[in-house]
């Protein structure tokens, strides 16, 4: 499917891998201009790379810089002055007990998942505003609706990133500007991987990501881990012209995970 995204300037935060990695290769299959993020050199290169080597007429820009912290929002927006399509996807999670959980863990977490998308869309939605065209999508999470009692501060930072993508929506009346959050649910990432071999040491990987869907996602309609193209599939939608009408809204893309027909 032809999206219209040729020649389109978008930024996909944190996609030097994961699922950043996988939106800003579909974002660059269907022809738009994609800055790949990530806080190395060497990290940013080797996203490239990988979307290189199965998009090789890709048109792709470093972007090194931390966007978790306002120093680096201040240098993405000095090096990127306006963007058609803005995908926060920067995100960090830890598995603490709400116990355990200190001040600094909330923070950390709010300043990352939260103040990384208002910082960049504070610049980059105005922007859109004023030619009344852009694309803005926060990746959130199935964790926003159903929340996990372990990562209770990650649950909440993903809930708020619907509250601020609803928000952001009412600004965008009368434009062919869209906000919107997409929800992914368990996604087969390498930190995911790495996180699950540590809860099931002694079983194979495939192994380990059944058994983990089966005891802590048994809800799940699809009983496997999502791909993370399959989430670049549908953000590169929501950005699309063919997307038009979906405005303020949340996407959900996690394997029918949340009981919910609302």
């Amino acid at each position: 499917m032809n999206l219209g995204l040729q020649n389109k300037k978008a930024l996909v935060t944190a996609s030097s891998s994961g699922i950043g990695l996988a939106i800003a290769q579909v974002l660059a299959e269907e022809g738009a201009e994609v800055y790949v993020n990530g806080r190395s050199d060497a990290s940013v290169n080797e996203g490239m790379a990988s979307i290189q080597s199965v998009v090789p007429q890709a048109v792709l820009h470093p972007l090194v810089a931390d966007n978790g912290t306002k120093a680096g929002c201040d240098k993405t927006i000095a090096q990127i002055e306006d963007l058609d399509i803005l995908v926060n996807n920067l995100g960090i999670y830890e598995a603490v007990s709400f116990f355990e959980e200190e001040d600094e863990n909330w923070q950390k977490l709010f300043e990352t998942n939260i103040m990384s998308g208002v910082r960049l869309a504070r610049h980059y939605l105005q922007k859109m505003l004023a030619r009344r065209q852009g694309r803005v999508v926060f990746i959130s999470s199935e964790s926003g609706l159903t929340p996990a009692p372990e990562m209770t501060h990650y649950s909440a930072t993903k809930t708020m990133q619907l509250g601020i993508s609803r928000a952001l929506a009412e600004l965008t009346k009368g434009t062919e500007v869209t906000v919107n959050a997409v929800l992914p649910g368990p996604t087969k990432t390498d930190s995911v991987e790495k996180f699950v071999r540590e809860v099931y040491p002694d079983l194979t990987q495939e192994e380990a990501n059944k058994k983990f869907i089966q005891e802590n996602r048994p809800t799940s309609l699809i009983q496997r881990f999502i791909n993370p193209e399959e989430i670049g599939n549908v953000v590169a939608f929501v950005c699309s012209q063919n997307a038009s009408a979906i405005n303020g809204s949340n996407i959900r893309a996690e394997g029918g995970l949340v009981r919910s027909a609302f």
